[in-house]
């Protein structure tokens, strides 16, 4: 009897997992980079690598997500016990090993026809900032007709309040939204075959405002995107994205006051591989361009796996320290 109770337990248990709507995601990869900098003997050699695992738990409307990461990244300082320093988004410091460690943990819901979400996680970098990741935010969204109303807010304060209101008009995506230093303006739209995108960080520090406009099309089987991110004389520009790594002590190179931004990117596809090469002009403060090329071979593997050849070469006048830097990745997406 006591047999029988057990293997009823057992099997109640194993049918409860069978049923939980769990999903499981992540993405590894692994990179070596040269870098060769003018005047600095011997080159740079290191070897990196960045692992992330997402869990989402489903009952109805809501989930649950947690997102783990882990790994030496590109950047970090090694402290010789083998663990790693690095300077997070918010630009304070934090020390990690191999293991994975909790960075995102959410939840989303429905209450009516308002979605809710509240926890902690990463608003991502765009072309005008870096990403923040704060603790006990909360978000509210909803539509009233044509008209997308938000609400999003977190324990660091006050300051951290902002609405945002959202509409199409006339075939122009549209959006603004208000916080207690400054608003953000968004705008897109296509005709033609052209894209057009503005994003604007207006800022109630004086001349402090930022902005950001792209174009991109194809032609033939050719993309080209061109984008301008631009400052004023008493704020920085900084962030990642195709524009490069601008994110100060923990980026590739960082921007001044004033530096503006002139990106042009063409990619098309030739012999199973993209090929990507892009062109960023950075506007010296005292005339002084720094110019960055970026050339970029990436193919699928049989294995599931992606290889990426990225080679840099940046001519920079206003240090005269050129470096040339060659990264070999190995990724895959699971």
């Amino acid at each position: 009897m006591k047999k029988q109770i057990i293997a009823a337990a057992v099997a109640a248990s194993m049918s409860a997992v069978a049923l939980a709507d769990i999903s499981i995601t992540g993405a590894a990869k692994v990179n070596y980079t040269n870098i060769d900098t003018e005047g600095a003997a011997p080159d740079t050699n290191r070897f990196t690598q960045e692992m992330d695992l997402k869990v989402k738990g489903k009952s109805g409307d809501t989930e649950v997500v947690i997102n783990f990461g882990g790994g030496a990244f590109d950047g970090d300082t090694s402290n010789g016990d083998g663990t790693y320093t690095k300077s997070d988004e918010a630009g304070s410091s934090m020390t990690g090993d191999n293991t994975m460690n909790v960075e995102d943990a959410y939840v989303t819901t429905k209450i009516g026809d308002v979605k809710i979400k509240t926890g902690t996680w990463d608003n991502g970098n765009n072309e005008l900032r870096a990403s923040t990741r704060n603790a006990g935010k909360f978000q509210a969204n909803t539509s009233i007709g044509a008209v997308d109303l938000g609400f999003l807010a977190s324990s660091a304060g006050a300051s951290s309040e902002e609405f945002t209101v959202g509409t199409n008009l006339g075939g122009v995506a549209v959006s603004f939204t208000q916080k207690q230093t400054g608003e953000t303006i968004k705008a897109s739209t296509s005709f033609n075959g052209v894209n057009v995108k503005y994003l604007g960080l207006p800022s109630d520090t004086a001349n402090s405002d930022r902005d950001y406009i792209e174009v991109s099309t194809k032609v033939g089987d050719v993309g080209i995107k061109v984008g301008q991110a631009s400052t004023e004389s008493a704020d920085a520009l900084d962030g990642d994205t195709w524009l490069g790594d601008f994110e100060g002590a923990t980026g590739s190179y960082a921007l001044s006051n004033d530096q503006d931004i002139l990106g042009v990117e063409l990619s098309t596809s030739m012999a199973g591989n993209k090929v990507t090469y892009r062109n960023v002009s950075v506007d010296g403060v005292a005339g002084e361009d720094t110019d960055i090329n970026k050339f970029i071979v990436t193919r699928p593997l049989a294995s599931g796996a992606t290889f990426e050849l990225t080679y840099t070469d940046v001519d920079d006048q206003a240090s005269g320290a050129d470096s040339s830097t060659l990264d070999l990745e190995l990724a895959v997406n699971f």
